[in-house]
């Protein structure tokens, strides 16, 4: 069997300049025959390292989730509890995807959702939070079953591909925007809406200093260089004790407090969630008045996820000249099952991560970047403490220079025709500015069956597409913005 090898001269993980090999196939190991680590010239030890730098970029989620949810969830011990379910939602999430789908895209309990989930839903509408986790499982099922039929796979199919290129842009921008934020760079302002923070402060110095090492290592092509900017930079942070860990009073943060004097100093026993798994209720959230939460918790996720998937796609070179993604049956639906299982286990809905393309950065390109991210996931129901070594502003810089690696595809765009580039803009310029990929693969998909109508070129548009633009026009109208 012929198969490629990548070029030496490419280790930093971006477009691979292939050479043919016909090694035979007694001289690769299972984990190479099953993964295909050859075919895509990887490796066990290049696949593991994108792992490594996908966990560490977002394993904040195993934080931040709990503080999300803890006020909508009132369980004993309600943080450790739900930061086990989402280690092992995660764990989950991540093994299907790679194990099955064998795509190096991690998955856990997704940001933006989870805020829905607790402030819109629980906290705002009164629903009790068992009911909102039924929606959540019964919208996994429902794109499970999507997936299944290939509605959803014939959905992306309908996309033109200059708004693929538009939609990983637009996630790049937004990566960017989320580095830049986590660092405090760009603030809150209520003059402007957001402003230029104090470049003085501990974290941004952290930052900008982070980026710039990261940056000079990848240009001189080092091996594992967005790895190695993260740990540099937090270790910088300990042992400076610079004020850039989360946790401190009142909300404020403070240097690294140490690991709380537990077992060899990073090891803790894991919790069983038992007040959380298996309290969804399936026959509440099916209620004729919750139809509408289970519709915004499917369409969020759905254009979410889609359209998250199809970036990385493009991005780890897994897109064919039609735009297309090889066994995207098979991943759409692992999406889907990610988000009934982490239902199940008590958190919000899990999804596909943007910052999946850190890891795709610094190599991976197979399912095995994915499984080590999930066991990563489970070691850290007891190498937890170990996260906590890892400030926002060491995962800050990773995130804007993959930010501006994704920015490479909108080249392709054609910008000469309005009808292509104004909504290959409204992509990208939406997912930052409202902070959410779904919205702005939806502003890109109505404005674009609206331009090339309003241009007489209809017949150039899907009619899936125009199914689906108006289905989001029609989701607007009576949800409105949630």
């Amino acid at each position: 069997m012929v198969f490629f090898r990548r070029s030496p001269a490419d280790p930093t993980g971006g477009d691979p300049t292939l050479t043919q090999t016909t090694p035979s196939p007694t001289d690769r190991s299972f984990i190479d025959r099953y993964f295909g680590l050859s075919a895509h010239g990887s490796s066990v030890a290049q696949e593991v390292r994108a792992g490594v730098t996908t966990f560490l970029t977002m394993s904040y989620i195993l934080f931040v989730n709990p503080q999300l949810l803890s006020g909508a969830i009132p369980v004993p011990n309600a943080f450790v509890q739900l930061l086990m379910t989402t280690a092992l939602a995660a764990a989950f999430g991540s093994l299907a995807m790679g194990l099955v789908a064998r795509y190096p895209f991690a998955q856990a309990p997704g940001m933006g959702l989870n805020a829905f989930f607790a402030f819109t839903v629980v906290q705002g509408m009164g629903v009790p939070w068992q009911t909102a986790l039924g929606a959540v499982f019964i919208s996994g099922a429902l794109f499970v079953l999507l997936s299944v039929l290939g509605a959803r796979q014939a959905i992306v199919r309908a996309i033109p591909l200059g708004l693929k290129f538009a939609v990983t842009g637009g996630i790049g921008a937004f990566l960017a925007f989320l580095g830049l934020r986590s660092a405090g760079v760009v603030v809150t302002n209520p003059a402007t809406i957001v402003g230029l923070g104090p470049l003085t402060s501990p974290g941004a110095l952290l930052t900008v200093a982070g980026l710039l090492i990261t940056a000079a290592l990848m240009v001189r092509q080092v091996k594992g260089a967005v790895l190695w900017g993260i740990l540099l930079t937090s270790l910088s942070a300990v042992a400076l004790q610079l004020p850039v860990f989360a946790g401190g009073p009142d909300g404020a943060l403070r240097a690294f407090p140490g690991f709380d004097g537990r077992v060899l100093g990073i090891i803790d026993a894991p919790v069983w969630p038992g007040s959380l798994v298996g309290q969804l209720d399936l026959a509440g959230a099916l209620g004729l008045g919750l139809l509408s939460v289970v519709f915004t918790f499917f369409f969020v996720d759905f254009f979410d996820a889609t359209g998250t998937l199809t970036g990385l796609a493009q991005k780890s070179g897994y897109l064919d000249e039609k735009g297309d993604m090889p066994r995207a049956r098979r991943t759409f639906a692992m999406d889907g099952l990610a988000a009934m299982f982490g239902a199940f286990m008590g958190t919000s809905t899990t999804t596909a991560y943007v910052e999946s393309a850190s890891g795709i950065g610094e190599g991976g390109r197979t399912g095995l970047t994915a499984v080590t991210v999930g066991v990563l996931f489970l070691l850290s129901m007891f190498l937890w403490p170990l996260a906590a070594a890892i400030p926002a502003a060491a995962t800050a810089p990773a995130l804007i220079l993959v930010g501006a690696l994704m920015m490479d595809g909108v080249r392709h765009i054609d910008w000469d025709d309005l009808s292509e580039s104004l909504p290959a803009f409204l992509t990208i310029i939406a997912m930052p500015l409202t902070f959410s990929i779904a919205n702005g693969v939806s502003f890109g998909v109505i404005s674009y069956c609206a331009v090339k109508v309003l241009a007489g070129r209809a017949r150039q548009v899907s009619p899936i597409l125009y199914g689906v633009a108006a289905l989001l026009l029609a989701r607007y109208a009576f949800l409105g913005g949630e």
